[in-house]
């Protein structure tokens, strides 16, 4: 029998309300500020729990992983059984997690900790990706995409000044206690909201990882996930070079590097506000990524070509990593909403391996240009930056742009940006796309109900 969705008549917070968006950018931010809170206390936890400072690197490491391993399951569980449960389960972890790192006495106890914290972190921070591809299309999808990158480049710069002030506070203990916090306000929201994708009787537990053939199978997907990788390793190359370069070869202060790195980030978040723009212009995610991607390279072309023949210098630096910040934050809006586009019938799964794809091409980066960094010029920087964005002009032009379907095979309510919402259509009948007819493995007997809700 097909399961009719379970969506509350009156959803006290509407997916076209603001407080929908604030929460979405609530669940984005809760794995992000798992890793730049703590950094301001790993002197004060490392002499607390006796061990030496370089040792405080493993609490990243662990919470990384589990972050990363945890992706892997909560996507295509979601696709199963909801994205509330995922939230709901998530919340719970780190909440624990959280309890447990402020209350740990030795090493070993805080690291077990910090892998539950974020193991907990990665439902949440799916699930914002997973949401967005649920209840909007079209250019509305793009804007709320562009909001969540926007949540998260936000959460950089403010979570080490606020870990900072926890800690003048109540010391170090106290810095776990803001995702404690966090998680609890998003278990206060959820019972508010609809489910947006409604629980669907699926085959047996084996069965949840068949989706993951199926999307890696699909060119679109892989153009999209790689592109937005490579993007994120330029990123990170600058992010990780950054501080090599103008606290070790030009000498500036950790303050003055402050107020650069800052700006960077700030430049991040303009090109994630004018994506919003331009896609309520109707102007296409292809075309806002092909300028992204020729901006970026230019860039990192010039900057290499500076690096080899000329002294170091921190103008052409800063105006580097400023034009890479503006189009990350065009490029990976549009390419996070075409890896959910790509696979909608599995957008949980989908979000999962791009984020996971994102955290391996920041850490490739990260490492090669620490690896090769010569200790007197930015040349590994801009060389891992340049290579990143040739990866993702490949990966885009490639995979992603043969691959795209024509913007006519969408729902008319679709290409005017209308939300998504539950439809009265089963998934599988002649009006979805071939991906969700019954015999794809991971086709669901879910009868959907679409509302027409105006999107602001």
């Amino acid at each position: 029998m097909t399961r009719v969705a379970a969506v509350p008549a009156r959803p006290r917070i509407r997916p076209d309300s603001r407080a929908f968006s604030v929460l979405l950018g609530l669940l984005a931010a809760l794995p992000t500020f798992g890793i730049d809170m703590i950094l301001p206390s790993l002197s004060a936890t490392a002499a607390a729990l006796h061990v030496p400072v370089a040792v405080m690197g493993t609490a990243m490491a662990v919470y990384l992983l589990g972050l990363g391993a945890a992706l892997l399951v909560y996507g295509p569980v979601s696709d199963r059984l909801g994205r509330r449960p995922a939230i709901v389960f998530g919340c719970l972890l780190l909440i624990g997690g959280s309890i447990g790192c402020a209350a740990a006495r030795t090493l070993p106890q805080f690291l077990l900790f910090r892998a539950v914290q974020g193991i907990g972190a990665a439902g949440p921070g799916m699930a914002a990706l997973a949401m967005v591809r649920d209840v909007f299309a079209g250019e509305a999808a793009r804007a709320r995409m562009s909001f969540v990158v926007l949540t998260i480049n936000i959460v950089p710069m403010v979570a080490p000044t606020l870990g900072a002030g926890l800690m003048d506070l109540g010391g170090w203990r106290l810095i776990h206690a803001a995702p404690l916090v966090a998680a609890l306000t998003v278990l206060a929201l959820i019972p508010h909201i609809a489910e947006t994708l409604p629980p669907a009787s699926g085959p047996a537990p084996v069965g949840i990882l068949r989706p993951y053939r199926e999307i890696l199978a699909r060119r679109a997907f892989l153009g999209h996930a790689l592109c937005n990788a490579a993007a994120a390793g330029a990123v990170f190359a600058y992010i990780t070079g950054s501080a090599l370069v103008f606290i070790g070869t030009l000498g500036f202060s950790p303050s003055a590097y402050g107020l650069v790195f800052g700006a960077s980030s700030l430049s991040v978040m303009a090109g994630a506000a004018l994506n919003g723009r331009l896609a309520a212009r109707g102007i296409g995610p292809g075309r806002v990524i092909g300028a992204g991607l020729a901006g970026a390279t230019l860039l990192a072309a010039l900057l290499l070509a500076d690096t080899l023949a000329c002294p170091p210098a921190a103008a052409p630096v800063i105006a580097a990593m400023a034009g890479m910040g503006l189009a990350f934050g065009l490029v990976s809006p549009n390419a996070l909403h075409g890896t959910t586009e790509a696979a909608p019938e599995a957008a949980g799964t989908a979000g999962a391996v791009a984020i996971g794809l994102q955290m391996a091409g920041a850490a490739v980066a990260s490492d090669s240009v620490a690896q090769f960094f010569d200790g007197r010029s930015a040349q590994s920087m801009a060389a891992v930056m340049l290579g990143g964005c040739l990866a993702a002009v490949a990966a885009f032009a490639g995979l992603a742009r043969p691959a795209v379907r024509p913007s006519s095979s969408r729902s008319p309510s679709q290409r005017h940006g209308e939300a998504a919402w539950p439809s009265t259509h089963p998934r599988g009948s002649p009006s979805t796309s071939p991906a969700t007819a019954p015999g794809s493995p991971i086709s669901r007997p879910v009868q959907l109900r679409r509302r027409g809700i105006p999107c602001s």
